[in-house]
């Protein structure tokens, strides 16, 4: 089963839960204060390393707003990651 991040707007609480895919846009319970939740979207780093050594992010991983740069910034959009 998959594990499923999710926030509360009421409390700001953040929480994980185990359920089934065929659960996973299914509203959550808060386990602080026991109002809905929302589902967030996971997110992870990806990068490769050169043989000098040096880490370079994948396109689209990047912390740019827009992801579709490989950069920490975004010529395109003009964002800062």
């Amino acid at each position: 089963m998959p594990i499923y991040e999710y926030a509360c707007r009421s409390c700001d609480s953040k929480f994980e839960l185990m359920r089934p895919f065929s659960q996973s846009d299914s509203p959550a319970q808060c386990p602080t204060c026991r109002k809905p939740a929302r589902k967030l979207v996971s997110t992870f780093a990806s990068f490769t390393m050169s043989e000098g050594g040096t880490a370079t992010p994948i396109a689209g991983t990047s912390s740019c707003s827009c992801g579709s740069c490989s950069g920490s910034s975004c010529s395109t959009c003009g964002s800062a990651g």
